[in-house]
């Protein structure tokens, strides 16, 4: 589908004519609900009903949490420099947030939505409108549920398309089609990880990987498969999101190569592969350029999962179909039907746990770094972050059999050995109303490990978290630089780390334990990739660099919502400017309260 957004400037009588179909469009559609334009700008108004539906899946129908009765949810699609007003009333019996991720909320921090850090969640009968501006932004994001795990079924394509007159920085593309990857439970979500955080074992993993909602013909008693129709000699921008909730996704297309373009909303320097790797968060545009010719087959789109854990996960395939609409034959009218005995081909995707692809894959990513689009990579650092990712335990509880390492603990996540715990109140309330010293939280996340070890290494015998909800308190504009280590504590795993509120470069990423005096002088300076999400490798590093100039408080987190709901999060205050520009503003009359 191609997005177009035409403005012009009606006559009176045109915009009679426009108020009446308006009116009778707000009765018709439940997400678009208006656009008004101010200075070239367009405010953007939609409405999101939280509302339970009926979904059937592999031969098993549920009650699922959607926005406006749709799974996956309504695609929101606006201009850089628009002003989005989007209010969402819950229908359901479950507390709910919505985060859009990726969207820098530069002074918009009260609309960022992970619930009792920017708000407290929206309960059943009330509602909240998220009001922020895209500034600076243009590319492939998305918007999900930040509750729990209701984000399994509640979300969506959020499209950032460039200003009126401006021209996207690669071929321009026949047509648009978002590819939301996803993952379906047979069974509740929210009761999976509601028996796991019980018992202190590993959550049952899911049944199926989804293509747009759909799980496609390789799985028992599947009969919804995503079909992409394209024509021959045709340029097509898919924007791939993945939406899953617990696992990085191997893409491939049978007999086609994809040429990335854009990773995390933000452009890169565009190179080819047969195979995209996606972790949790992430989205990446690529370019399909169709054979000149109409092939006698159709092609297989197939995902599967890149997992290097310990644990148990989704061993399974989902798959789409590429289909190439036969030119139309005056001899033969009934054109849908002549795909049907074609052969399928099937794409090879890398094995399983194949890291060495991924560090391949991963270090191909560069910003554009062009005089329009260039890359501010922060040189001289204000401060320096050292941050262990990764598993660890907690005591189970007395007369309590838990499931977790030995059958003896609960399984827990954590950050410099911390494992965050969210408070009954926002932090972002209690920091703007300057009540840090009333239990609620801390300002003393540690910047380093308080006990090194050889991170990569033999693990410590001793695996216990500390608990707590601590935080990093920086000033506006400070120059910051993180180095996130993985850990062997419980198995090497790769972790997808996203920051709220920023984007960062990338600028080192390797094996092993991080060495200052041999790895930072090798950091990529000029052209590092600019993302919102990025994986930590599997017994290796990553360094990431940013300026914190969003006043705020800003989640820091991994995108695996099984690790989140065991902790593995952080959260950075930023305080405000000296200049009105740099300051948040108090938070709007309808924020939502625990």
């Amino acid at each position: 589908m191609q997005f177009k957004m035409i403005a012009t400037f009606p006559s009176s009588h045109a915009l009679f004519v426009a108020f009446l179909f308006a009116t009778i469009f707000l009765c018709t559609s439940l997400e678009f609900v208006l656009a008004t334009s101010h200075h070239g700008s367009v405010t953007r108004h939609y409405k999101f009903d939280i509302k339970l539906v009926n979904v059937t899946r592999l031969c098993h129908t549920k009650s699922v949490v959607t926005v406006n009765g749709k799974f996956p949810g309504p695609r929101i699609v606006v201009r850089e420099g628009d002003r989005l007003v989007v209010k969402v009333v819950n229908h359901v019996p479950n507390n709910i947030s919505l985060h859009w991720h990726g969207v820098r909320q530069l002074q918009s921090g009260w609309s960022d939505g992970p619930s009792y850090i920017t708000q407290c969640p929206i309960q059943t009968g009330q509602s909240y409108v998220y009001n922020f501006t895209i500034v600076g932004q243009r590319g492939t994001l998305f918007w999900h549920a930040h509750f729990s795990w209701l984000r399994a079924t509640v979300y969506g394509p959020l499209i950032l398309l460039p200003r009126h007159n401006e021209s996207y920085p690669f071929q321009k593309p026949y047509k648009e089609v978002p590819i939301l990857f996803g993952e379906w439970w047979n069974a509740d979500p929210e009761a999976v990880i509601a028996q796991a955080l019980k018992t202190g074992g590993g959550p049952n993993v899911s049944d199926a990987y989804t293509i747009n909602g759909l799980p496609g013909p390789l799985y028992n008693c599947s009969k919804d498969t995503y079909k992409l129709k394209v024509k021959p000699g045709k340029t097509y921008l898919l924007r791939l999101i993945n939406a899953a909730l617990n696992d990085e996704l191997f893409f491939s297309i049978a007999n086609h190569t994809l040429i990335i373009v854009e990773a995390d909303a933000s452009y890169i320097k565009p190179f080819k592969s047969n195979t995209i790797l996606l972790g949790p968060g992430q989205t990446t545009n690529v370019l399909l350029k169709t054979n000149s010719y109409y092939p006698n087959a159709t092609f297989f789109m197939l995902a599967k999962p890149y997992f290097t854990g310990q644990g148990t996960f989704d061993n399974s395939t989902v798959a789409g179909i590429l289909e190439y609409t036969k030119p139309y034959n005056n001899n033969n009218n009934n054109n849908n039907n002549n795909n049907i005995n074609l052969p399928i081909l099937k794409p090879l995707l890398p094995s399983i746990n194949d890291t060495n692809f991924v560090a391949n894959f991963s270090n191909k990513f560069l910003s554009l770094n062009s005089p329009k689009y260039p890359a501010n990579v922060p040189k001289n650092i204000d401060k320096n972050f050292f941050f262990t990712v990764g598993l660890g335990t907690s005591p189970c509880p007395k007369n309590q059999t838990c499931q977790g390492p030995n059958n003896s603990s609960k399984f827990a996540a954590s950050m410099n050995n911390e494992s965050f715990a969210l408070p009954s109140i926002a932090l972002l309330q209690q920091h703007f109303f300057g009540k840090p010293n009333n239990g609620i939280y801390t300002t003393d996340f540690p910047a380093v490990p308080l006990r090194p070890f050889n991170y990569t290494g033999t693990p410590p015998n001793n695996t216990l978290v500390s608990n707590g909800t601590k935080t990093v308190v920086i000033p506006y504009n400070t120059k910051v630089q993180v180095i996130l280590q993985d850990t062997s504590i419980l198995g090497a795993e790769s972790h997808p780390l996203h920051l709220h509120g920023f984007n960062f470069f990338v600028v080192g990423q390797g094996f092993g334990n991080f060495n200052a005096s041999s790895d930072a002088p090798k950091f990529n300076l000029i052209d590092p990739v600019e993302r919102n999400t990025v994986a930590v490798p599997s017994g290796g590093w990553v360094a990431i660099r940013f300026l914190a100039d969003n006043p705020g408080v800003w989640l820091m987190h991994c995108h695996f919502d099984v690790h989140l709901s065991w902790g593995l999060r952080m959260a950075w205050i930023v305080e405000d400017g000296k200049l009105p520009n740099q300051k948040l503003p108090p938070p709007p009359k309808d924020l939502p309260k625990c």
